[in-house]
């Protein structure tokens, strides 16, 4: 999906962390919303590879449907730069992008993101109700892989050997960011992993989306249901059919469009608040 009728209003930016500046783009609504509420979303690629480009044109189409600002960032990568930094990154982030001093509404804050995207993004979420701020109005997390102590080949799909998700891109991206496995249980790497989800009452309210086929679907799902055991799931959103990163590779635009009508609705819906 490349929504090419939706040009986008953008400008690149860095933002302060305690690992250094990152660069991100931003993306603007129409600029007749006055200080519009703000979403930062986090690119996918296993900790290992992506960069904030790839997303580019959901930022584009999320900027336009739900009427926010979206700071699309970077963070450092695996293996070079191991957990927690991409987790602490992100956060400092999001909480940059709440700060009140900011030309758009940080008290309306939403974080999300694809993939391991939406593994910071949950990090976030935690590292923010654990900090007492900032306040989070939603977290979107869309495929995510929540449970890193689990290998990728114990996770079934109905696709077998055909699925998206490979055994050996498990190993490398699990290596990568997390070469100790002991720390592969740490909540804000496996937030489906044991009883790292029995103490979340009063995380940030949640819309989790996952893939039919993905060998990520039932952490995730599983996820969901300790989100609204929490009081915090809005949303659970299985798409049919598809797999791991249908968005990108899948050539069934209908299928992507519907999704992140969705999406953009939920966010929309902070901003109303």
């Amino acid at each position: 999906m490349r929504f090419p009728d939706i040009v986008g209003r953008t400008s690149l930016i860095t933002v302060p962390t305690r690992h250094g500046p990152v660069a991100a783009t931003v993306y603007r609504p129409d600029p007749r919303v006055h200080r519009p509420p703000i979403y930062v979303n986090i690119h996918g690629g296993g900790f290992v590879v992506g960069h904030r480009e790839q997303d580019d044109p959901w930022c584009r189409y999320l900027a336009e449907a739900a009427g926010v600002v979206v700071v699309n960032t970077d963070y450092l990568l695996a293996p070079q730069y191991r957990f927690p930094v991409a987790a602490e990154q992100v956060y400092d982030v999001v909480r940059w992008a709440a700060d009140a001093a900011r030309d758009w509404d940080g008290a309306r804050l939403s974080v999300g993101g694809q993939s391991a995207g939406g593994n910071l993004a949950a990090s976030a979420a935690r590292q923010a109700l654990e900090n007492v701020g900032p306040e989070i109005g939603l977290q979107v997390l869309h495929y995510a892989p929540l449970d890193l102590v689990t290998a990728v080949g114990d996770k079934p799909s109905p696709l077998g050997s055909r699925a998206v998700m490979k055994p050996w891109m498990g190993q490398v991206f699990d290596n990568a960011y997390t070469p100790d496995r002991s720390r592969r249980r740490d909540r804000l790497v496996s937030p489906a992993w044991g009883a790292n989800a029995d103490d979340i009452v009063g995380i940030a309210p949640a819309v989790v989306v996952t893939a039919e086929f993905d060998r990520l679907r039932d952490e995730a799902r599983w996820y969901a249901d300790r989100l609204a055991a929490a009081g915090s799931l809005v949303d659970y959103i299985e798409v049919a059919g598809v797999d791991h990163g249908y968005n990108i590779m899948s050539d069934d635009a209908a299928v992507t469009e519907r999704v992140y009508a969705q999406i953009a609705e939920h966010v929309a819906r902070v901003g109303t608040r």
